[in-house]
């Protein structure tokens, strides 16, 4: 037993925890050692008036002051240059020894001369039984791995003596082994610092035992997890670059950043994206101190007495660490099957895609679907992509700026057909009913584990008004945003428990903006009631991930928002993007009363049948809202509650655009249509219903009875739209692969570096004109800068004043002032399907009167060849020498288009499942804001009497309800007093 030992204590406070308390605790501690120590040292960093009065009270051998920046292993060291004795003990303030722990320690350091230093086992304070450290290794790359950490104690490792390193609080050292060493490496930032002197150790020829019954208790709270993982990066980074032979040093110091960029993915990958930013500080921390691995090496050269071969047998295997890694994955039991196909909504989606094949049977023929705000997409993959870029915009004289988001949904959407884009929308159109039906079951899934209601869920979505009238009228982008907004429900729903959801849905919302700014403010509003409800409920947990859900969103809409800030043009930002379609409909208050009942437009059985129907409109759909609305009474609380705001943030948002003009197509003012935010308004709806029907009784069978006649209503109102396909009453018409003749197709596939000056004749006798780059006006070039630009532009003042040159003029020299600018044809299109619309007989007669003299006047110009009658008006092919388009400024354009992809990559890799992940996602309910209950005790055969008393004493533990995917067992969750409780 060493004659000796000098105890070294270092306190520093950090701010968390009363550092007197915990400092009087071991002092008393180490008062009541069976071995008492020879002499104790206290290192106080920072110590307040308190931790000094203890400390001095101590009747400690010395006690030093230090500056509170001063780090564990520099107050170590200046504890050192007043030791005295065979054996150091080093302690913190927050480590309070068992009374024989010092006895046994001094016993352990006694087995060998061997042996450098002995370590107790570290267990919580407040759960003793709760091993905190008990001996660390470290795998062949260096990744620290803890022995027993975590592990409920129950003498499983009490045999274990040999091991590589361990926690430094605690431990027992030989004073010529701390002199030789040096004590703590100062570069290790507070991590590993046991570790890497037992390996220095280990190498100069020494051992570390255990001391499994020397009990040592530690108090200290867990650091902050952004600290703590700087702490064993950076750690981990300078013993690599410590312990590696002298040639790949260098090669170890060139791949700190690389490395560092690698595991930042992986961090995002592992559903660990606070790692990333220690990530970084780690590496650039481990690269810039050349001195400190110097220092270190030198160390180990100077004290080897072993090779590194003494070292691997206590290291870590793979096999090993994948055991461990197994080991932490939790086991999935809060949740059952989704039971899609047995629940019945396999079959749903079926029967939709039966019903959509049906309505839409003529467009499986089509290969271009037009009409409404439909346009033909780009042949190629570049060309959909260009579109989606910043700089030079496809449509206009010189418009340039960033391009709308929604571009980059139609580049999406196309690249999935690569051979022919513009057949997605086909495809889309066809199975959009499928499609609403599928994530009308999943968002369901959020609410109830009942197959019939989530089936009444998908139904009811399927056949939403407003979809169905954006199928009937051509509205992709409220047809886009329709098929989303489930998905963004069932994502977003768990995002405060989930880095997976919350990845998927800041994808999902990028989406649904894109297609829809005009439900920017209400997603806006919905989403600080989520940080709110992340912070009062759950406590703070998971608010980085509810806060991370808006963060793509901002990213990809920045730079058109401060293109639209610069030019005092905001509200700008609400158009909604595509191809320009007026409202047909007005702002009265029949048209109000129509949105409040979720239609955008007309019900459709007035113009069907002729009849005044739209009286009992509201019947159709009152079963459903008359559900809705008794959700806050008998449903669970907090669901019912948020849904209600997101039904009035829809309706809200429905009432004011129709009134909101920030966007025209030629003549015709455009205000803002409010598909997009009835569905909004309906997904609420329909939510809430099933909130209420989950709440009803199963026996009798009034839920069942309920969901029928609500399936049953909704089907007698979809009747008119999916009818309308057949009938022939639909805006959407089979189109052509160009809004421009074949010719200019052919020749324009190339790219955007030569242009069509399009003429088109209006009902009033005047001309509309456009400039359309390539060979189409596709539907991702268009562009809000243009459709919604507060003010002409000088591109506008340019191209009237050519069209009129050219129309009441054949000479002069507008045709070689096109010609430099880039556009090689000039189109007089037909006044039938231009910006003026349906035209009557006044109206054509005035158009025609201007096609003749615009033909005239044409047909005479030298520079100017005709190329003939065409589908789409008479064109015209410039003779003289085009000049290519020029390319424009696009170095800041890719800046930004490189830092949107990568927060987008970003969330994709954290929306991509991991094994853990969802090993932890199946510990939890799929059902949100579920109440919570007692779990049933089972009592053994007793009388009465000794039954009833076992039963009051029997814990009490809350408990997660297991997922039913059958409606006539009612498995509801009991209502109680914390009937709100549950998820945020």
């Amino acid at each position: 037993m060493p004659a000796r030992v000098h105890a070294l204590l270092v306190v520093r406070p950090d701010g968390r925890v009363a550092a007197d308390i915990h400092l009087q605790r071991t002092l008393t501690a180490l008062r009541a050692q069976s071995r008492p120590v020879d002499a104790l040292t206290i290192v106080l960093c920072d110590a307040d008036a308190a931790v000094q009065a203890v400390a001095a009270s101590s009747h400690a051998e010395g006690v030093i002051s230090a500056d509170r920046r001063t780090s564990f292993a520099d107050a170590l060291a200046l504890g050192s240059h007043r030791l005295e004795g065979d054996a150091v003990w080093v302690l913190t303030h927050d480590t309070a020894p068992d009374p024989d722990a010092l006895a046994r320690l001094a016993g352990a350091l006694e087995t060998a001369p061997s042996v450098a230093f002995a370590a107790p086992k570290l267990v919580r304070a407040d759960e003793r039984d709760r091993i905190v450290s008990l001996g660390v290794s470290m795998t062949r790359y260096g990744r620290t791995v803890g022995l027993a950490d975590g592990e409920h104690d129950q003498g499983q490792h009490d045999a274990g003596e040999d091991v590589l390193g361990t926690d430094v609080r605690g431990i027992l050292v030989r004073a010529d082994a701390w002199r030789r060493l040096g004590g703590i490496d100062r570069a290790l930032a507070g991590a590993d610092e046991g570790l890497d002197l037992g390996v220095r150790a280990r190498l100069a020829g020494g051992r570390v035992a255990l001391a499994p019954t020397a009990i040592v208790s530690i108090a200290a709270p867990a650091p902050a997890p952004l600290r703590a993982a700087y702490a064993e990066r950076t750690a981990q980074l300078h013993r690599r670059l410590v312990y590696a032979p002298s040639a790949a040093v260098p090669l170890h110091w060139l791949s700190l950043l690389p490395l560092a960029l690698l595991r930042s993915l992986g961090a995002l990958l592992g559903k660990r994206p606070v790692r990333i930013l220690s990530e970084w500080g780690a590496a650039v921390t481990a690269a810039v101190r050349p001195g400190a691995v110097a220092r270190a090496r030198r160390g180990i050269r100077a004290g080897r007495a072993v090779s590194w071969g003494q070292v691997a047998p206590l290291r870590v295997t793979n096999a090993e660490l994948r055991h461990r890694l197994d080991d932490d994955v939790p086991d999935g039991s809060g949740r059952g099957d989704l039971h899609f196909f047995s629940g019945g909504g396999a079959w749903v989606v079926l029967a939709a895609l039966a019903v959509s094949v049906v309505a839409f049977l003529s467009l499986l023929a089509w290969p271009v679907l037009g009409g409404g705000a439909l346009a033909p997409m780009r042949s190629t993959l570049a060309g959909l992509w260009a579109d989606a870029s910043s700089g030079l915009r496809p449509l206009g004289w010189d418009t340039s700026g960033p391009a709308d988001p929604f571009s980059a949904v139609v580049a999406l959407l196309g690249s999935l057909w690569p051979a022919a884009p513009s057949r997605t929308l086909v495809v889309l159109w066809v199975l959009a009913l499928p499609l609403a039906a599928l994530g009308g079951w999943f968002a369901a899934t959020r609410f109830t584990d009942r197959a019939v209601l989530r089936a009444v869920a998908a139904v009811a979505w399927a056949l939403a008004p407003s979809l169905l009238d954006a199928l009937v009228s051509g509205r992709p982008t409220v047809v886009i945003a329709h098929l989303l907004l489930p998905w963004l429900l069932w994502t977003a729903s768990v995002a405060a428990r989930s880095w997976s959801a919350a990845g998927l849905a800041s994808i999902v919302a990028i989406g649904i903006v894109a297609a829809a700014p005009s439900l920017a403010p209400a997603l806006a509003l919905l989403w600080i009631i989520g940080v709110v409800l992340t912070a009062a409920v759950a406590r703070g947990r998971g608010i980085a991930r509810v806060v991370w859900l808006a963060v793509p969103t901002v990213v990809v809409f920045a730079p058109l928002v401060w293109h639209r800030v610069r030019s005092g043009d905001i509200w700008s930002l609400l158009a909604d993007p595509g191809v320009p379609l007026a409202d047909p409909g007005g702002t009265d208050l029949g048209r109000r009363l129509l949105l409040g009942l979720g239609f955008p437009g007309g019900d459709g059985w007035t113009a069907m049948s002729g009849l005044p129907v739209s009286a009992w409109t509201p019947l159709i759909v009152a079963p459903l809202f008359v559900i809705a609305l008794a959700a806050p009474v008998i449903g669970r609380t907090l669901p019912a509650v948020v849904l209600a705001i997101t039904a009035l943030a829809g309706l809200g948002t429905a009432l004011a655009v129709i009134g909101i003009s920030v966007a025209s197509d030629a003549q015709q003012v455009v205000t803002l249509w409010p598909g997009a935010a009835l569905s909004l308004y309906w997904l609420a709806v329909v939510s809430a219903a099933v909130l209420a029907l989950d709440a009803l009784p199963a026996h009798p069978p009034v839920r069942a009875v309920a969901g029928a006649f609500v399936m049953v209503t909704l089907a007698v109102g979809a009747v008119p739209a999916l009818s309308a396909p057949l009938r022939g009453t639909a805006a959407i018409t089979e189109s052509t692969s160009s809004t421009l003749p074949a010719y200019v197709e052919a020749e324009g596939r190339g790219g955007l570096s030569t242009a069509t000056f399009v003429l088109t004749p209006t009902a009033d006798g005047a001309v509309v004109t456009d400039v359309v780059w390539g060979e189409t006006a596709s539907l991702g070039g268009q562009t809000t800068l243009r459709s919604a630009r507060a003010a002409a532009e000088p591109g506008d003042d340019l191209t009237a004043r050519y069209a009129a040159e050219l129309v009441a003029d054949s000479g002069g020299t507008v045709v070689s002032d096109l010609a430099a600018h880039g556009i090689a044809y000039v189109l007089l299109g037909d006044p039938r399907g231009g910006a003026s619309g349906a035209l009557d007989d006044a109206g054509m007669d005035a158009a025609t009167g201007m096609i003749r003299q615009a033909e005239t006047s044409l047909d005479q110009r030298d520079d100017l060849e005709i190329v003939g009658d065409t589908a789409k008006g008479k064109l015209w092919r410039v003779t003289a020498e085009v000049a290519p388009r020029g390319a424009g400024d696009t170095g800041e354009a890719w800046r930004v288009a490189l830092l949107q992809a990568g927060v987008v990559l970003a969330a994709l890799l954290l929306a991509l499942p991991t094994r853990h992940s969802l090993a932890e996602a199946r510990r939890r309910p799929r059902v949100v804001g579920l109440p919570r209950r007692a779990r049933r005790v089972r009592v053994p055969a007793a009388p009465p009497a000794a039954a009833t008393a076992a039963a009051e004493e029997a814990p009490v533990e809350p408990v997660d309800a297991p997922e039913s995917a059958h409606d006539g067992e009612d498995s509801r969750h009991e209502e109680g007093p914390d009937r709100d409780g549950g998820d945020a």
